[in-house]
């Protein structure tokens, strides 16, 4: 199986798997990116996976479906391009001979989900939308902190060679406000070195794994106590409890230049 992004827009990801014959797509924004690279590899698409309603993410599957015929797979509880078959949490759906189990990961919006491969010729695979981020995560348009700091437990806890997928090239941004929360991890220094390098030459920084980003991501460190620190420095009049501490790392994101 191979696996890899196709660009679209200024920083998104279309994830694309395929065995030689078939392919599955991600979250696709828009349709003539896939077309082109389908048709350039001579693959038929067999699936299409949509995370979230967000129309970046969705903005392609009508004209794809109409093209290609393929089956659509999205959330239960958020508006998609009709028809699909509509999934949830727990759910097991087959893809190209690979069980993927639908995880719910509400934050970024109420009912996004993520599509997770146990084994994937080897390797764990997730596709997680835009709830997590290398070195970062969502930001919340629908859903609370409490939403989203137990939907990033719920895939931090994921096995740590897990590969993870997400849909924008936001890694350096992210990276810069992750290195003002914790100045001295020496895994986030070296780890921001190593995508600076990668997108000098145009690659994308991406898939990160589970195991980088419990290293280096401030979102899934919130409880450590470097990161609890500097977030009390940044709003010392903020609560110290888990949820509240991720809060105030979120909102401090938000307006982090």
């Amino acid at each position: 199986m191979q696996l890899l992004p196709i660009p679209a827009f200024t920083d998104n990801y279309i994830w694309a798997l395929h065995d030689a014959r078939r392919a599955l797509v991600v979250d696709p924004g828009e349709a003539d990116g896939v077309l082109q690279w389908l048709k350039q590899q001579g693959l038929q698409l067999d699936t299409i996976l949509v995370t979230h309603h967000h129309a970046d993410h969705t903005g392609g599957v009508a004209a794809l479906r109409r093209v290609t015929g393929a089956r659509v797979i999205g959330p239960t509880e958020e508006p998609m391009p009709e028809p699909l078959q509509r999934v949830g949490d727990g759910d097991v759906v087959t893809v190209l001979g690979r069980p993927f189990h639908v995880m719910r990961v509400p934050g970024h919006t109420a009912g996004h989900i993520a599509f997770f491969c146990p084994n994937l010729d080897g390797t764990p695979l997730l596709f997680c939308g835009d709830t997590l981020f290398s070195g970062g995560c969502g930001r919340l348009f629908e859903g609370t902190p409490a939403q989203m700091l137990t939907s990033l437990d719920r895939l931090s806890a994921l096995p740590e060679d897990t590969q993870v997928c997400c849909t924008h090239e936001y890694t350096l941004a992210n990276l810069k406000f992750a290195q003002a929360v914790e100045p001295l991890n020496a895994e986030l220094a070296a780890y921001v070195v190593r995508c600076q390098q990668r997108r000098a030459q145009n690659f994308p920084t991406l898939p990160s794994s589970i195991r980088v980003e419990k290293q280096i991501n401030p979102f899934l460190r919130s409880r450590e106590a470097a990161v609890r620190e500097a977030a009390a420095t940044h709003d010392p009049l903020a609560a110290a409890d888990d949820v509240s501490v991720f809060a105030t790392l979120r909102a401090w994101k938000n307006d982090f230049r």
